[in-house]
């Protein structure tokens, strides 16, 4: 059974179409700098997710996702595995990743690499103190030659982490 999430409009692949100098044109005439406080968070009320590289978005590039992460005090994301590789850098914060039931833990500074196929799922060590990763992936590679398969194990919590009703991903100003 399909959810909204699967139904959702998305563009994976943008048509590259035109004469080659005017690609060629566009492609070094594209911004070089997005940035990300213009790209809202969405999700909640224990993980949020701002896409800021993606093919929908930036001109240079279609084979690279980029994301940053926050994630609540104490609060974790969905259980959940998918075809791509991914690498997220620790930017602010402390918790521990759940891969394939080995906990590895991390903190700022750190580098942690999810391996294609691995069941895994994030979670903010800390109860006091939001964390933030910047995550980065080849998905729209792995969707182009129909890799498609991801799937979620456990769904992201519905409710907030008891004291952290509130919570504002913006915390750390973008």
């Amino acid at each position: 059974m399909a959810d909204k999430k699967t139904e959702k409009q998305r563009t994976f692949v943008r048509e590259i179409a035109g004469a080659y100098g005017e690609l060629y044109k566009r492609l070094f005439d594209a911004p070089r700098v997005y940035p990300a406080d213009k790209v809202a968070y969405r999700g909640g009320p224990q993980h949020w997710v701002k896409s800021v590289i993606d093919p929908r978005t930036v001109e240079v590039t279609q084979n690279f996702h980029c994301h940053i992460d926050v994630y609540a005090p104490g609060g974790h994301g969905k259980r959940h595995a998918h075809m791509n590789s991914a690498v997220f850098y620790i930017l602010d914060g402390e918790g521990y990743d759940i891969h394939d039931g080995v906990r590895y833990d991390w903190a700022a500074g750190d580098v942690c690499i999810v391996e294609p196929n691995c069941t895994h799922q994030h979670f903010n060590a800390s109860k006091t103190e939001p964390c933030r990763m910047l995550i980065m992936k080849a998905k729209p590679l792995f969707i182009f030659a129909n890799l498609l398969y991801q799937r979620a194990v456990i769904p992201e919590p519905k409710d907030p982490v008891p004291g952290f009703e509130d919570f504002d991903p913006n915390v750390f100003g973008f």
